[in-house]
């Protein structure tokens, strides 16, 4: 079960956005696997996608379409199978698929994006069975099917991850909203599993990316749940336009860190969702790391102690085996780090001061931190001003479950 992670609630629709969801049939049997987005005419797409070198078919065509279309229209996810490693034959139909959906839509085929997640080396009649349901999706296209659509792109996950936020813009108001899929295989790299956030915020051009990548460096890429990069990441940032407010085409717009933020704090919702959503995970846990001298250093150590299977474990079994974190702290790579300098906290209880055992620490404090679903871990490097802060889960039985399980 997710950790203090409940179902979507107070959904609200994206004015420029419909969506809708079917059940193909690719994978699974009895439920919704296909989503179809369909934006209004005018709107504005960025994108982020995997920096795996094994990037799937839908990855390659996307990234094409975005450059070199004629601007999207339209987005078409299926669930059950990647379409990764698939060679010539995945490309085919991931660009099959696009022209079913174009089809359907009266657009172009470079006007629509693929995206898939699941199994990845499998071959699958992807384009016959999109094009099966394609009509049934299309007469189904609404504003208000954000919460079904989430529920259609899970694959492991065990709860649907959709939120929203909305703020006033010189008396209008300008709505955000987003949903994500992921469990397994995050520690993204530009992107996440799969995550598509819309706005009706006149977001144009350049200042539309650099929205999106700096949302990014707050949030998806600032997770991990097992250190493993997915072929299929990918994230997109849809503007429709729709809110009576002049275009915003540039960061230097006065507007931009408004809208910048609101974005930002919908992707942080959705990231942090997916690790609370974790595989298998029983524990949240946000590392924060300060007294670096500049934040690479600081995520360095980070994710040392977050990609550290001991130290994991020990948070699943809820035991203050502080020396595992110290150990990862000194493994990350700091060769001129000066240990007595650095300090721990669990929560709100110091661990470790000045490179040791802090005198009033005691196991029994340590012990009513661990126990938490909810775990706060903080370390000051002692050495300059710089910070950051990243989001973590343990590592249980199940994960190893469901992983093993996972084509059963």
């Amino acid at each position: 079960m997710a950790v203090g992670l409940d179902p979507p609630r107070n959904i609200l629709p994206v004015a420029g956005v419909r969506l809708s969801v079917a059940e193909a049939g690719i994978r699974y049997v009895g439920r919704r696997d296909l989503t179809l987005i369909h934006l209004a005419e005018g709107s504005q797409v960025a994108a982020v996608f995997t920096r795996n070198r094994f990037c799937a078919a839908p990855v390659l065509v996307a990234r094409h379409h975005l450059a070199e279309g004629p601007g999207v229209r339209a987005l078409v996810i299926n669930t059950g199978n990647a379409n990764a490693g698939t060679g010539v034959a995945g490309l085919r139909a991931a660009e099959a698929s696009c022209r079913e959906v174009a089809e359907q839509l009266g657009c172009a085929p470079g006007a629509v994006l693929p995206f898939s997640t699941g199994v990845i080396g499998e071959p699958v009649a992807l384009a016959e069975k999109i094009a099966a349901v394609l009509p049934a999706c299309v007469v189904g296209l609404a504003e208000d099917q954000w919460e079904a659509a989430a529920a259609a792109i899970m694959t492991t996950d065990t709860v649907a991850k959709c939120c929203s936020r909305q703020i006033e813009m010189d008396g209008v108001t300008i709505t955000v909203t987003g949903m994500a899929k992921g469990s397994g295989m995050i520690r993204p790299d530009m992107a996440t599993m799969l995550a598509y956030i819309a706005t009706d915020a006149p977001l144009h051009g350049a200042a539309l990316q650099q929205c999106l990548q700096e949302a990014m460096a707050q949030s998806f890429n600032r997770i991990t749940v097992d250190g493993d990069t997915s072929t299929n990441d990918a994230c997109v940032l849809m503007a429709t336009g729709r809110a009576a407010l002049p275009p915003v085409t540039k960061a230097t717009d006065p507007r931009y860190g408004k809208l910048r933020d609101a974005i930002t704090l919908v992707a942080q919702w959705l990231a942090q969702a997916v690790v609370r959503d974790g595989e298998g995970a029983t524990k949240f846990i946000p590392i924060r790391i300060s007294g670096g001298y500049d934040e690479a250093e600081c995520l360095r150590v980070a994710y040392r102690m977050a990609h550290s299977p001991l130290i994991k474990t020990a948070f699943f079994a809820s035991d203050p085996n502080w020396g595992r974190l110290l150990a990862a702290i000194g493994s990350a790579g700091i060769e001129d780090l000066d240990v007595a300098g650095v300090q721990v906290w669990l929560g709100a209880t110091r661990i470790v001061r000045d490179g040791a055992r802090d005198p009033g620490y005691s196991e029994a404090a340590g012990q009513a931190v661990m126990v938490q679903e909810e775990i706060p871990v903080r370390v000051d490097l002692g050495r300059g001003a710089a910070e950051a802060q990243i989001w973590t889960c343990d590592l249980s039985y199940d994960y190893v479950r469901i992983n093993a399980d996972y084509r059963s």
